[in-house]
């Protein structure tokens, strides 16, 4: 495997990656999220042309496995959507790519990675907790996590206990 810049023609199969990784959702009591459409393809572009989208790529044939979406917020890089195919979890795919983007946001002077995710799925915030990154307080949310909660909220995400979360 190894972690690249995601390509215009990868893009597509980033949504398919997504759509296969929200699959184990189901077993939560999630279908809402499970059967959640995928970033669309200009938004995806957004983040590529911006820098932040990278792959991890099949050493085989190059095919993405995951991927990882992020944008600078507030002086860190907020990582907006991490995936792996379940056909390759468990693997330490998505710490790579979270230590690649790290190293990333590093060279771009920003001094954490930030995060919302579900507290109470293993795969979401005790997945994080043992990467590293710690739950923050209401009152440590920036205003750009704050708008960016709001936004989750608006989108009924909600409907499961979500937090926020930092690491240097």
């Amino acid at each position: 495997m190894r972690i690249r810049p995601a390509t215009p023609a990868e893009l597509p199969a980033l949504r398919a990656v997504e759509r296969a990784a929200g699959s184990p959702f189901r077993a939560f009591g999630m279908a809402e999220i499970a059967d959640d459409e995928p970033p669309a393809l200009d938004l995806l572009e957004r983040y590529r042309r911006a820098g932040h989208a990278w792959i991890a790529a099949a050493t085989d044939d190059d095919r993405p496995l995951a991927y990882l979406i992020a944008e600078p917020v507030d002086g860190a890089l907020h990582i907006e959507q991490v995936s792996v195919h379940p056909d390759f979890a468990h693997r330490r795919i998505g710490e790579a790519l979270l230590a690649y983007a790290a190293d990333r946001a590093r060279d771009e002077g920003l001094a954490h990675l930030t995060l919302t995710t579900f507290a109470e799925v293993p795969w979401n915030a005790p997945y994080y907790a043992r990467l590293g990154f710690r739950t923050l307080d209401e009152a440590e949310l920036t205003p750009g996590l704050r708008k960016i909660r709001a936004t989750e909220a608006e989108q009924g995400l909600d409907r499961w206990p979500r937090v926020c979360m930092r690491r240097p």
